[in-house]
């Protein structure tokens, strides 16, 4: 499966697409957690998303109340930050984490074209 049209393959085992992240977030199946810095989030943000910011994540990643292999979609700008947190969080343990490929600049162009795109 791929993440949005022209974007490579996801990365089994630790990339979700952003239309599945969105699936996973409507139907309560997964917390999407934005990693995101403050003043990103100040300029777009998905709706029903856990903020913590990238630096805090695994200090904080009891506060989701998810067991270690439950899906966890992680969030950042365009999918770079959030696969490094998904390794870190798979490396403790957190087996369920996958990042949203494209991140939220995929979701704008593929789920919600409401949210802004910025750069």
């Amino acid at each position: 499966m791929s993440g949005a049209p022209g974007s490579p393959p996801l990365r089994e085992g630790l990339e979700v697409s952003s239309a599945d992240a969105a699936e996973m977030l409507r139907s309560g199946t997964a917390p999407l957690v934005d990693i995101r810095r403050a003043d990103e989030l100040e300029r777009a943000r998905i709706d029903g998303a856990e903020w913590i910011p990238m630096g805090d994540l695994l200090d904080r990643i009891d506060e989701l109340d998810v067991e270690p292999d439950a899906p966890i979609a992680v969030l950042c700008h365009h999918g770079v930050r959030s696969l490094k947190m998904t390794l870190a969080l798979h490396a403790i343990g957190y087996t369920g984490a996958r990042s949203v490929a494209g991140g939220i600049e995929a979701w704008s162009h593929s789920v919600d074209p409401t949210v802004p795109r910025y750069s």
